[in-house]
């Protein structure tokens, strides 16, 4: 179903690298590094348009929960796969990723349902569903090390360098999903989450839109791994928010100013990766090389920083 799009996709990075304004072996050449540039600004784009909703909904826990509970999810599929007998590597991965998404969605769903039906705190459900969930991945992985499908570094901090056309279809099928559900239900999550009862009297259906919004994150989540990595996933989607909130006067600023910043910094640490890499490798040979997703990260932490400080001249100027 996906090789159509993604053999368009194909194509139109091929015809990209082959423009005449790109500087012989530089960044826009390589296809690899074209396909992983479109895959990481998806992901930032997306992670910026939900991270303002999270830091709103107070969800930075549960939405690491979900990233954390991926591992249970590939082990899962791995192990489904090996029962199989499936053999082909591609079609291995497309199941994973399947289970993978289904088992976070599951799980994000079950932490909100035990949510409302106890008189626990959120903390303790999502850490009980947390700790569930590496204990099965433990159990899992460990009787599908049998064969390996692809490097647990690669999915523990990422690598877009190695992301495949079809993950790169699914990302901006996610990216449209994601603009069309905030065009509708945006101003509803802020409301829920600013007065849930509020929300109520203003026939707002918040059970619904809580439930959608859990969906569409840990669809987010679970099919971003492959770009930013199980541990730094949170942070792409935490940190450029708080950057905005900084630096923001209200939340339809503080929703721009996330995307904005989310997309600088994957465009800036893709870049500034390449280029230091290239150094390192003319300098080092290939034995020194610094992760894209880390550079990624660091560019956003040092992003808060300086809004740290913007933040309180625009503060003092207004």
């Amino acid at each position: 179903m996906l090789d159509m799009p993604a053999g368009w996709l194909d194509l139109l990075i091929y015809q990209i690298c082959a423009l005449p304004i790109w500087p012989a072996g530089s960044f826009m050449t390589v296809d690899q590094n074209v396909r992983g540039l479109i895959a990481t600004l998806t992901v930032c784009f997306v992670c910026g348009a939900m991270g303002s909703l999270v830091i709103g909904n107070r969800m930075a826990f549960f939405s690491d929960a979900l990233a954390h509970s991926a591992f249970a999810g590939v082990g899962l599929g791995l192990l489904i796969c090996l029962l199989a007998g499936t053999d082909d590597d591609q079609l291995v991965r497309q199941r994973i990723t399947l289970i993978m998404v289904c088992f976070g969605i599951t799980i994000g769903l079950l932490i909100a349902y035990v949510r409302e039906k106890t008189e626990l705190a959120s903390d303790t459900v999502i850490g009980v569903f947390f700790a569930g969930s590496i204990g099965l991945a433990a159990v899992v992985t460990q009787l599908g090390q049998s064969r390996r499908f692809f490097s647990i570094e690669d999915f523990i901090f990422g690598n877009p360098i190695f992301v495949q056309s079809w993950e790169v279809v699914l990302l901006m099928a996610l990216a449209i999903g994601v603009g069309i559900f905030l065009c509708v239900m945006y101003n509803w999550l802020v409301l829920a989450s600013a007065s849930s009862s509020l929300a109520l009297s203003r026939q707002v259906p918040v059970r619904l839109c809580r439930y959608l919004f859990i969906v569409l994150l840990a669809l987010m989540v679970n099919l971003s791994q492959q770009i930013t990595g199980t541990l730094l996933i949170n942070g792409l989607l935490i940190v450029p928010a708080a950057a905005a909130a900084n630096l923001a006067g209200n939340l339809r600023q503080m929703f721009w100013l996330s995307i904005g910043i989310a997309v600088a910094v994957g465009l800036g640490g893709s870049l500034l990766s390449w280029e230091i890499n290239c150094r390192l490798v003319e300098a080092y040979g290939a034995r020194f090389k610094i992760g894209i997703s880390g550079t990624i990260i660091v560019l956003a932490v040092l992003a808060f920083g300086a809004s740290m400080v913007l933040g309180r001249w625009v503060l003092r100027r207004t």
